[in-house]
């Protein structure tokens, strides 16, 4: 069981690890980046139980819609809700990164307990695969909503941010729409999810690096 805890744990750390430290300007208090991991733990609950309520209790069966709107949409949903009412406002959200840094903590500790829940059921085999796709596509997911709500937290004009906390949800709804239709629509998922997940990492990385550079302008612009 402990071999099972530590392949599940282990993906989301070492991602969260690597997006926390490249945060270069003014790092975010590790204690703030861990209550955001952990409410997207928590937010696993509400989000299942949704879900079931969904399959059940309302018969949405479809296999598309369900991967569509109960996946996606429920889902990247509830993570911007949490992240916009945690640390949209807080004081410590004082640069454009922090946006990355505090949806990637959202995204992770849900993709962290959804990975334990899928290995104690399947085993520790498919912890690999776990790891590359689901664990990774959340984390990136986490990477455009972060940028958008950094943007939009520094946009200057209420109509600009408006706009970029609208983007900011509806861009990680979309990716996470076509992830999961990739999936669905083809048996030969792995030749067309190998070039989204680097298509993905190389747009993430991208934003990662134009989110620096805003930050810099705006810590620059600040009066001393």
């Amino acid at each position: 069981m402990l071999a099972v805890i530590g392949a599940a744990i282990a993906p989301g750390i070492a991602i969260l690890s690597y997006f926390y430290l490249r945060d270069n300007l003014e790092p975010e208090p590790i204690s703030l980046v861990i209550r955001s991991f952990l409410f997207g733990v928590l937010l696993v609950f509400p989000v299942m139980v949704l879900q079931y309520i969904m399959q059940t209790e309302w018969n949405w069966q479809n296999e598309i819609f369900a991967s569509i709107f109960q996946s996606a949409v429920v889902e990247e949903f509830f993570k911007w809700m949490v992240i916009y009412f945690t640390v949209y406002k807080h004081v410590e959200f004082d640069e454009p990164y922090d946006g990355i840094v505090y949806a990637v903590a959202v995204s992770l500790g849900f993709a962290t307990l959804e990975n334990l829940f899928y290995l104690v059921i399947n085993g520790v085999d498919i912890a690999f695969w776990r790891a590359l796709l689901p664990v990774s596509s959340h984390a990136l997911f986490g990477v455009w909503m972060g940028y958008y709500l950094g943007k939009a937290k520094f946009s200057g004009s209420t109509v600009l941010e408006l706009r970029r906390l609208w983007t900011s949800l509806c861009l990680p709804i979309l990716l996470h729409a076509l992830y999961n239709s990739i999936f669905l629509t083809t048996r030969y998922w792995f030749w067309f999810i190998v070039p989204f997940m680097l298509l993905l990492w190389w747009q993430g990385l991208k934003k990662v690096q134009r989110a620096h550079d805003f930050g810099s302008k705006t810590l620059t612009s600040r009066p001393q």
